[in-house]
């Protein structure tokens, strides 16, 4: 079918104000958000529901033409954005932003896909309950692409990745036929867990149109600490040492190093160091309980006092209000954008490895590069570093980043011997597609193969990403 003809037939779908062809119009969806990915697509549709969902996909499948799904668009690994390499359509999820049900009794939400990630907390909030899923992009990031990537963030320590926030998917499947499995249960044994392949599967299997959440009980008592230790050999222990006295309250565990901090403070206007002397290592931890907040922060200073005292921490500085709370999550939030142009990992290894991790990384990179700065920051409580890679200066940078797959090399095989995953929550997309094939199994590898092939026989679901 010619492409003028193929446009009309979307545009009697979803209307023609909503296929987006015109240059000026589809820029900012053909590029990602670190602007390392571009490509070019016949047009971006902007669909309202599930059924538009589907009749979109149909033709598209109809005429080979191949579809990438995109919400919020916030990736990090250009899996959101066309390859170009074919025929593509954008699929802009953002329409569908429809909370469908809260149930509180049941403790779950039904959302659509394109609900902003701040938009189905605050529902969860106002229903007196806690959607805990939460990272930098929050207030941009869309719920498809939080499950379509299994996002993690600062609570993945208490309540685990976006995987295990799901009871429930509406997908639309490659053929444009819709799958409804949206069930609210917690217990349904009745064969294979079919929202799972969905789940991190970064839209390769199918179009997530809506999910089942999890809900939680509002915590009603909170607690921030910003903690000075000397390596993150003490920031290891100081976490089972806090487990062991603080159980389940203890909600993040974030470890954040001193070039980390002054990327921030010289990048944000205002920004104060929170204990005023500098030390190595930095550890941002979070407490959450039902009952009172001084019966917390007592309990907090209680544990943190003896840590203290076994010589697990250096220094510490706890929130005494709501806004000094958040200006410490603030710190952490604006490292991203503080240190926005180097060399990026995000990998992961045993908890009880992360010491080895950044200690034997950072030496090899010294050795091949001096003068190097590592700027490590991340969950050490799940185990999850970004271990990105810089130089002092931005022209010196540049000249690193054009031996990237150097520095990766070096990165990674380190996490490769020591357990690791060269990718912890940001995914595959465009950017590790080729360098996984280095580090999966090859039976891995032909199992993830023979379900894309299965389900999507026609390799029209967001080509050229993850496998």
């Amino acid at each position: 079918m010619p492409r003028d003809a193929f446009l009309e037939r979307l545009r009697a779908v979803v209307g023609g104000q909503h296929v987006l062809t015109l240059r000026e119009q589809t820029e900012p969806y053909f590029t990602d958000w670190r602007r390392q990915y571009r490509g070019t697509a016949e047009c971006v549709l902007r669909p309202a529901s599930t059924a538009e969902v589907a009749q979109l996909v149909g033709l598209c499948a109809q005429q080979g033409v191949a579809v990438v799904p995109q919400g919020g668009n916030t990736g990090l690994c250009g899996g959101s954005v066309p390859t170009g390499a074919r025929r593509e359509v954008v699929l802009l999820l953002a329409r569908m932003n429809r909370i469908r049900e809260l149930d509180a009794l049941n403790d779950t939400v039904t959302a659509e896909a394109g609900c902003v990630l701040a938009a189905v907390q605050q529902a969860a909030e106002q229903a007196g309950r806690l959607f805990p899923l939460s990272l930098a992009a929050e207030g941009s990031c869309m719920i498809g692409g939080n499950l379509s990537t299994n996002a993690g963030g600062v609570n993945v320590l208490r309540y685990g990745n976006a995987r295990e926030q799901v009871l429930g998917l509406e997908v639309v499947l490659p053929d444009g036929s819709v799958w409804n499995g949206l069930r609210a249960l917690r217990k349904d044994n009745t064969g294979y867990d079919l929202k799972q392949l969905f789940v991190g599967a970064e839209g390769t299997l199918g179009v997530i149109t809506a999910a089942v959440l999890k809900l939680y009980p509002k915590p009603s008592a909170g607690a921030t600490a910003w903690i000075a230790v000397q390596s993150p050999a003490r920031a290891v222990e100081l976490l089972a040492l806090l487990r062991a006295r603080l159980g389940e309250r203890l909600t993040a565990f974030e470890l954040i190093s001193r070039p980390c901090l002054e990327a921030v403070l010289a990048h944000a206007t205002g920004t104060r160091d929170p204990l005023g002397i500098a030390h190595p290592w930095y550890v941002l931890a979070e407490l959450a309980d039902s009952g009172e907040n001084a019966a917390l922060h007592a309990l907090a200073e209680r544990a943190l006092a003896e840590c203290s005292e076994r010589g697990a921490l250096a220094d510490v500085a706890l929130a005494a209000s709501g806004a000094q709370a958040l200006a410490l999550w603030k710190i952490r939030e604006t490292i991203p954008e503080a240190q926005f142009t180097n060399v990026k990992h995000d990998v992961s290894v045993p908890v009880s490895r992360v010491p080895d991790l950044i200690e034997r990384a950072s030496s090899a990179l010294a050795h091949a590069f001096p003068g190097v700065v590592i700027f490590a920051f991340g969950h050490i409580g799940d185990g999850n570093v970004h271990f990105n890679v810089g130089m002092r200066d931005a022209a010196a940078t540049a000249t690193l980043m054009e031996r990237r797959e150097q520095v990766n090399r070096i990165v990674y095989d380190v996490v490769d011997a020591l357990g690791g995953s060269i990718s912890a929550e940001h995914g595959l997309g465009q950017l590790k597609r080729e360098e996984i094939r280095r580090h999966k199994d090859a039976i891995e590898l032909a199992l993830m193969r023979t379900l894309k092939r299965a389900l999507d026989p026609q390799g029209l679901m967001n080509p050229g990403k993850l496998i």
